[in-house]
């Protein structure tokens, strides 16, 4: 249906709360075995919110439910892990809003009526997405009619049961966003901005000052010019302790057996290129024969001399290969090829065309978009402005400002059927191509030079582990595995061995390991034993096979919530209060060249610095260009008078000396414009701060990375 699938194409934002489901079956299956109900449901639980278990049937259920919707609203039938991660977080934020904000809005009374859901549906109020989605594609406007038409054959069963689905989570969403809306209203109307306020706004902007400086960083004082003692240290570890606050992490160590292809299987792999070389001279169709046979599919491109490999281009333009004929096989990295001249001809290496683009939003419209074209396409061959049909029509809104024009494009710029058609056609002829974007009317206007080009047909055999290679290089990590069963016999087996042994540091939801390929099993399985033990899999085996390689690892770290001690951090908090004391330090030196003078180039002289300057500073500037955020240099050039050196002023960038050169006195402002300017910003973020006011308000527990 043409109204389904507009929802899926235009309704992204609304509608984009997608999730997925993807937890293994025996993870279930053991959850759900043996134990007292209490303990069954303790261990199904999925997370706790204000106070609200959430079991996993219950969160899947949503996941599966959304993730269908997803696949209709992208036209797949599967979603990798990595999707599948980022939706099940958003699903989990969807969870956390609907109990914090639905307890809220319970309390407020706020509600969405059956009568306000009809209004924006097809009343007189209709939200915007529903306008969008029913919109007539000829007219443009919005179409009233076809909205109850629809609604109507949901009524009747006329719509299947995804399709169903897809429109009842919409209205979900639309009645979600107007509870949001009327919360937001609400807050937004309970907060005031004063008179006195909007004065000292505009008061902090009405003056604008340029000033000269200078800085001088804290790493131009050498280590030995500060003192730091114990008791420095200590003392800025006790006021700063949530800098040093850490999150659940473990570290572990492995070691891996890449499974790596043997001599035989190079062997193996050269003797079938061999062997079917015969067949691939005698194929009568190349691509066919390609595509049924090479490792890599058919590649319908056209090549000059210089876009080949220096040997094909060899073979093809200094040795004059004929069509069809066959060179090698010859080794290109860990595969066997051969090439078969495919295609020999004289074409343009350039042209100059330009198209009008027309979407097509369904199936259901492909028939009237066509027409379409076609009608345009006659139109431009009576004579008709392109430019101005193109302004009037296309869809690429880049290009038709121009008329559609695409300027000149060589080969492999634009999609296949699109430079098909744009290299095919004569100078001034249209055609119309169908791609993925929708259906083009293309005139190609200038051809370029007439230069050889080929297509290359590429039969490749990738050189691959065997069986037999995989089950050597499990042996021998199954040898090292079985033999070293504890944290000290595998740190004495590896360093007998001269292993490599690598580490790495992951959060409990962490989804990969620089290296590795699928490590969420690796991660969740460092949370799943005690320190100094070897990890294993969910089979109970030590021996974790990621992508090509074979890993055994051992948790040699645990660090749960918390301020981190003292000594773990030592090495940060003497970084810090050393980088205080050299300011402490810049900041005396600099009073004592100071003394006396007047000029600041004297003082940059004898500081080995140079003096800069910065323009239209006031005090509500949040940083200094070419210099970072330096709120205490601000607030210092906003209240100095000109000419005036100030004090040395500790910055997070260094020790500056600044003065003011000249100002600006601002007209005075509206204090009733700023009134309402303050108030409307406000209001904006009224409704992200509160719900995150009332998050924070909240316990929540998170325990999905033990399901997922």
């Amino acid at each position: 249906m043409a109204t389904l699938q507009k929802i899926r194409t235009k309704a992204g934002l609304l509608v984009a709360i997608v999730i997925g489901f993807s937890l293994a079956a025996f993870v279930l299956g053991d959850l759900i075995q043996g134990g007292s109900s209490v303990f069954q449901r303790n261990r199904m639980e999925i997370g706790v919110i204000d106070g609200e278990s959430i079991q996993y049937p219950d969160f899947q259920k949503k996941v599966e439910e959304l993730g269908e919707i997803f696949k209709q609203n992208y036209g797949t039938n599967q979603l990798d892990e990595n999707t599948w991660a980022q939706v099940r977080d958003q699903a989990w934020q969807q969870q956390i809003s609907e109990i914090v904000m639905g307890d809220v809005y319970d309390k407020l009374g706020i509600d969405v009526s059956s009568d306000e859901l009809f209004d924006m549906l097809q009343g007189a109020n209709i939200h915007p997405i529903v306008q969008q989605i029913f919109r007539n594609p000829e007219t443009g406007q919005f179409d009233r009619a076809a909205v109850v038409r629809f609604l109507k054959s949901m009524e009747t069963g006329a719509v299947t049961q995804e399709n169903r689905a897809y429109w009842l989570n919409l209205e979900n969403q639309i009645v979600e966003e107007r509870a949001q809306s009327k919360y937001a209203n609400m807050v937004g109307k309970g907060l005031y901005v004063t008179k006195q306020e909007a004065e000292a706004s505009a008061a902090a902007s009405g003056k604008t000052v340029n000033f000269d400086y200078i800085s001088v960083a804290q790493s131009t004082v050498a280590d030995d010019q500060v003192t730091v003692t114990e008791q420095d240290l200590k003392e800025y570890y006790a006021a700063h302790q949530d800098d040093y606050k850490e999150a659940t992490s473990r570290r572990i160590e492995y070691i891996t057996y890449p499974v790596k292809p043997s001599a035989s299987d190079y062997a193996d792999a050269e003797k079938w290129i061999n062997d079917i070389k015969s067949d691939f001279e005698k194929a009568e169709d190349n691509v066919q024969f390609v595509n049924a046979n090479s490792d890599v599919a058919f590649q319908n491109v056209w090549n000059k001399k210089e876009d080949l490999p220096e040997n094909i281009a060899a073979w093809v333009y200094d040795e004059q290969a004929q069509v069809n004929d066959v060179f090698g096989p010859y080794a290109d990295g860990d595969a066997f090829t051969l090439a078969k001249l495919h295609k020999s001809e004289m074409m343009p290496d350039s042209v100059e065309a330009r198209h009008i683009l027309l979407p097509v939003n369904s199936q259901a419209e492909v028939m009237a978009v066509q027409a379409l074209a076609d009608s345009l396409k006659t139109l431009i061959e009576k004579g008709a402005d392109f430019a101005k049909l193109a302004r009037e029509n296309s869809s690429d809104q880049g290009s038709a400002v121009n008329g559609g024009d695409l300027g000149w494009f060589r080969r492999n710029m634009m999609v296949k059927p699109f430079e098909e058609a744009a290299f095919n056609n004569k100078k001034g002829e249209v055609s119309i191509v169908a791609t993925q974007y929708g259906i083009h009317v293309i005139q190609t206007t200038q051809l370029g030079k007439l230069v050889p080009q080929v297509q290359i047909a590429y039969l490749t055999r990738n050189v691959v582990p065997s069986t037999k290679t995989y089950q050597e290089t499990y042996a021998v990590a199954s040898q090292f595995a079985g033999e070293n069963t504890t944290r000290e016999a595998f740190d004495a087996a590896v360093a007998e061995q001269k292993l490599a042994k690598r580490v790495a540091n992951m959060g409990e939801s962490d989804r990969q390991i620089a290296g590795l390929e699928n490590a969420r099993q690796l991660v969740k399985a460092a949370y799943e034993v005690e320190l100094n033990d070897i990890l294993k899999t969910t089979q109970g085996s030590p021996i974790f096979e990621l992508g090509d390689n074979f890993v055994i690892a051992v948790l040699t770290n645990v660090t749960e919530e918390e301020i981190a001690p003292f000594e773990q951090v030592r090495a940060r908090v003497e970084l810090a209060v050393t980088k205080e004391k050299k300011a402490e330090y810049l900041v005396e030196k600099l009073k004592t060249v100071l003394a006396g003078k007047t000029d600041l180039n004297a003082v940059a002289s004898e500081m080995n610095t140079e003096v800069k300057n910065a323009t239209n500073i006031n005090f509500n500037s949040f940083s200094i260009p070419g210099v970072g955020m330096e709120p205490a240099v601000i607030g210092t050039v906003a209240n100095l008078e000109v000419d005036k050196i100030s004090a040395p002023v500790s910055g997070n960038n260094g020790v500056f000396v600044v003065m003011v050169t000249s100002e600006t006195e601002n007209p005075a402002a509206n204090i009733q414009a700023e009134q309402n300017r303050l108030a409307q910003t406000l209001s904006y973020r009224a409704a992200s701060q509160a719900f995150q006011t009332h998050k924070n308000a909240v316990e929540i527990v998170d325990k999905r990375a033990k399901f997922y």
